[in-house]
């Protein structure tokens, strides 16, 4: 009986052993390759201007999904929003003014802001993030809702290439402000306003961000990857 079960796990050890082999054989033919992408790579981009930059946008058949670089410096006296770096583009740049299309509001209206009310904050129609922190730290604010703003334009760096169509601006309510640091890991869900306040040094984090709808641009792959 020891017998035959040390066979059978033998057997099995070739089988699987196969099956890696054809896997690998497969993927050296490029059907289903895995995407590499190293530490000097991240670093690359992450030196490159602008805020939030995209690494790269993969299509996945059924669904599709980015990932991005975000490095934010201190805030100093007021918070700094996801929203301020968004809007610079994943390159450092975004639609010319000159030809931007009208904007569309977005959130609550009030006439008066109440005194307490935290800017700079963006919410994703689409797009849920995983923020997952490689350097330093501050304090991340959720939740609320946001007034009196626009939304992305739909030919806005933001809205091809980042986080799909959002909606930026001040938000009030009832917003959880949790400090974070290296090693968190955090999960926003789409819809869900956030945004970065007491940021003493900088804070560096990798976004991952699911594209159910695909809604970003397939394909695209930040200048500064040296593929």
């Amino acid at each position: 009986m020891r017998k035959a079960i040390l066979l059978a796990i033998g057997a099995f050890a070739v089988v699987a052993a196969s099956v890696v082999f054809v896997q690998q054989r497969v993927q050296a033919q490029g059907a289903g390759v895995a995407t590499y992408i190293t530490k000097e790579q991240v670093d690359a981009v992450n030196a490159a201007p602008g805020t939030d930059r995209t690494l790269e946008v993969f299509d996945l058949g059924k669904t599709a999904m980015s990932i991005g670089i975000i490095h934010r410096g201190p805030t100093g006296g007021g918070a700094r929003g996801a929203a301020a770096g968004a809007a610079r583009g994943a390159a450092g740049g975004g639609a010319g003014r000159a030809n931007a299309a009208p904007q569309v509001p977005c959130g609550d209206k009030m006439a008066t802001l109440p005194a307490d009310a935290t800017p700079g904050a963006i919410a994703h129609d689409q797009t849920t993030e995983t923020y997952i922190i490689v350097s330093g730290g501050g304090t991340l604010v959720t939740g609320g809702k946001i007034v009196n703003e626009n939304r992305s334009a739909p030919d806005s760096e933001v809205t091809k290439v980042l986080n799909g169509p959002s909606c930026s601006g001040p938000t009030i309510g009832n917003v959880v402000k949790k400090v974070v640091k290296t090693g968190d890991i955090i999960v926003i869900p789409a819809g869900v306003p956030h945004g970065w306040t007491d940021i003493t040094d900088h804070v560096d984090y990798l976004s991952v961000r699911p594209d159910p709808d695909k809604v970003l641009q397939h394909g695209y792959v930040h200048p500064a990857m040296k593929k």
